[in-house]
């Protein structure tokens, strides 16, 4: 889709579904995409690699979506990539609190992946 830079995406969801999805639709506008099971494992991958943009789940076992942001946040490093929620948590208070952690943007479950392309350029243009 026109002009678009070459992106690298981590795609932290514990539902294999979902990261499939994602994987797919961004692969198709040409993005490079690594995805991750869980907060662990993401963290793992950012302490060894640069990605322009982390889509994070929320909800996932022992390590949350919110830990993981709050520890970019705190990374020297990591401060400045962004990271946007991808998550079925939608109530104003959630994510209210999700961009006061320092989240870039948030999108709810369920999503059209056009919305969701949409919406990454955006985030990915500021």
């Amino acid at each position: 889709m026109g002009g678009m830079p070459a992106v690298k995406v981590l795609i932290v969801d514990d539902e294999k579904d979902t990261r499939k999805l994602v994987r797919l639709t961004l692969e198709r506008r040409g993005w490079t995409v690594q995805e991750a099971a869980g907060g662990e494992e993401a963290l793992e991958l950012l302490a060894q690699e640069h990605f322009d943009l982390v889509l994070l789940d929320i909800m996932m076992p022992r390590v949350s979506g919110y830990d993981v942001l709050q520890r970019m946040r705190a990374d020297e490093r990591r401060r400045t990539t962004k990271v946007v929620f991808l998550t079925a948590k939608g109530r104003s208070d959630e994510v209210d609190y999700g961009l006061e952690l320092g989240a870039d943007g948030y999108i709810v479950k369920p999503f059209s992946t056009r919305e969701l392309m949409d919406y990454l350029r955006d985030i990915i243009a500021l």
